[in-house]
């Protein structure tokens, strides 16, 4: 019997092309089944000639099956690639410029804050859906999440449906990585690195290569550019002492350090509402796709198989054994990161093998870096529980907590915007929370 390989969410079909891509890569891999779920039915179409495409120029040929049918798609399935944005970029305007209406920043708004927020309440009530299906259908699946926000997808999962096997995937380590090696002058094959923390805000507290420590060259290289010093990450690195795993447009918003006037804005070179031209060009994409696929044109691919979905399957597949870095629980009585909250979702290095994702215990975490981690988490657990208990109070809470949230907007103008953000994505959320939508939270 083949592997079946869902994806959910495949009319995202710039990441779809590039995980199957990566995946076709692999020439010891067995015939696979891949099956395309989406809502959308002309998303729906150019995944699939996307697939047929990749496929054919990789000379690999799995049986494809395209389905608007979730419970289908799930049915039998060995890997669950959640790449799903609810709401989609309506949803993304809506998070971004209405808290720019009354002067709150944000720069991407997927992660934490009040984005991040109103994003993971949101997409909660799917995973829910998704968790019963696979109990059902698929129990011993992987479900391999890209969707963010990252932490508190995959804690809403620990929540309500921990029987199910949730790893939270993420190239923001391997990325980091890539940039400081072509930054310092040296290759990054052979260099050893890792990383922990939680997604998007993990520490680089190994990176090495031949036994040398490539921090040193990394203050060498911004101490002779100070220009470098007007960099989010920089600054991070200066005041903590450990590089930071996600960009500079992202890490300037989980801090209050970065957006609170127009003069931090400009020293740090950052672009508020960035992500709306991204997902404009997302969509772009999709339409340039589309049109390349009905005039018989070759897509644009990227190969190298950076991406850690990927590489999962493979491991399990072939038991080829690598590292990865994951976002996983931390587990209670026997946590993977000691300074950080038991229970709470953490990003560690990983071995994959045949049997699955198994993470490793790291210890502790800088201190420093931890106390940032906290707030970050405080922000998720407290978004999760308002969803699992229904308390609107709690949301606002979550917002109140965030760095960046609380350093621009005083409490009562934050309660206010949450009560905006709760109409304008009504029909998106529970009735519990202010929204318009009948939906079971519970597995």
């Amino acid at each position: 019997m083949k592997p079946t390989v869902v994806f959910l969410g495949a009319g995202s079909v710039v990441f779809t092309r590039q995980l199957l891509a990566d995946l076709f890569g692999y020439d010891d891999l067995p015939e696979l089944r891949v099956v395309l779920h989406d809502v959308d039915r002309g998303r729906l179409d150019v995944a699939r000639g996307t697939a047929e495409q990749v496929a054919e120029r990789f000379g690999r040929h799995p049986e494809l099956v395209a389905t608007l049918d979730r419970r289908e798609a799930l049915d039998g399935a060995a890997f669950v690639v959640n790449m799903v944005q609810i709401g989609g970029i309506d949803a993304t305007r809506v998070d971004l410029l209405l808290p720019a209406e009354v002067g709150l920043r944000q720069t991407i708004g997927d992660t934490t804050g009040v984005g991040g927020v109103f994003r993971g309440l949101r997409t909660f009530p799917f995973l829910s859906g998704v968790a019963r299906d696979m109990a059902e259908l698929c129990p011993d699946a992987l479900f391999l999440n890209y969707t963010n926000p990252m932490a508190m997808n995959v804690w809403w999962m620990s929540v309500v449906a921990p029987q199910i096997r949730t790893v939270g995937l993420c190239h923001s380590v391997h990325w980091t990585v890539h940039g400081l090696c072509e930054l310092v002058g040296v290759p990054m094959e052979g260099t050893h690195f890792r990383a922990a923390g939680v997604n998007h805000q993990a520490w680089l507290t190994e990176w090495s290569r031949d036994g040398e420590d490539l921090y040193p060259r990394l203050r060498e290289v911004i101490a002779a550019d100070p220009e470098m010093e007007r960099r989010v990450r920089v600054e991070i690195f200066r005041r903590i002492g450990y590089y930071p795993t996600e960009t500079s447009e992202h890490s300037a918003e989980y801090l209050g350090w970065f957006l609170r006037s127009d003069a931090a804005v400009e020293r740090y070179r950052l672009e508020p509402l960035e992500y709306l031209g991204i997902s404009e060009a997302n969509v772009a994409e999709f339409e340039s796709a589309r049109a390349a696929l009905a005039e018989g044109r070759p897509l644009e691919l990227e190969g190298g198989a950076a991406e850690y979905a990927p590489q999962v399957i493979h491991s399990v597949l072939t038991g080829t054994e690598r590292e990865i870095h994951a976002n996983v629980v931390n587990p209670v009585g026997a946590p993977l990161i000691d300074n950080l909250p038991e229970g709470a979702v953490v990003e560690v290095p990983a071995r994959v093998d045949a049997d699955g994702v198994h993470p490793v215990a790291y210890g502790s975490v800088p201190a420093a870096g931890a106390a940032l981690n906290r707030t970050y988490l405080s922000v998720a657990g407290l978004t999760v529980e308002a969803a699992r208990t229904g308390d609107p109070e709690l949301v606002r809470r979550a917002v109140l907590v965030d760095a960046n949230a609380s350093s621009t907007l005083s409490p009562e103008q934050i309660w206010a915007l949450c009560d905006r953000m709760t109409e304008a994505h009504a029909d998106l959320l529970p009735r519990a929370l202010g929204g318009r939508l009948d939906v079971d939270l519970s597995v």
